[in-house]
């Protein structure tokens, strides 16, 4: 039985929240450098700032919720609209709720937001995340790359109707 997730608005009261969520999944990434408890949270919060405000300024208009399983906050969603769609900006879940099909759930979501409006539905993904095979799985193609990030794309695949 799938789990009921709910989105809603996030706001500056949310920051503390963001930022366990940004070390939980950054955290032992950061672990593995064997640094001071002091040294890692101080790198921890600068990288956490860094990517909220590089966020905020590329993407203003950004929707940015708070994904909650009833009173209980998992993770987070933020996404975008686009000249050419709409992007999945980022999508984070505390280690406790990952593999249990809620982001599939919540990039479904998006999907059919996007296939009723026939818009395409962009993300990127660091090279070597287990994420890239899930989301080949649901659809997406890879249609640019760089050293570090690999760009996905989903969009309906328009079928022509016969001519009779």
């Amino acid at each position: 039985m799938p789990k009921i997730v709910e989105l809603r608005g996030a706001g500056s009261d949310d920051l503390p929240f963001l930022f366990t969520l940004y070390c939980d999944v950054r955290g032992p990434e950061v672990d593995a450098w064997g640094w001071p408890q002091a040294q890692r949270n101080g790198f921890l919060r600068m990288q956490f700032e860094g990517q909220r405000r590089s966020y905020e300024a590329a993407y203003p208009q950004a929707m940015h919720h708070i994904v909650s399983l009833g009173q209980v906050q998992i993770g987070r969603i933020l996404v975008a609209r686009i000249a050419n769609g709409m992007h999945l900006v980022d999508i984070a879940l505390l280690a406790a709720h990952r593999n249990q099909g809620i982001g599939t759930q919540l990039i479904q979501q998006l999907i059919g937001d996007c296939a009723k409006s026939g818009c395409a539905l962009h993300l990127h993904v660091l090279r070597g995340n287990p994420a890239q095979h899930l989301y080949q799985r649901m659809g997406f193609n890879e249609t640019a790359a760089d050293p570090i990030y690999t760009r996905m794309t989903w969009h309906q695949q328009y079928v022509q109707p016969a001519v009779e």
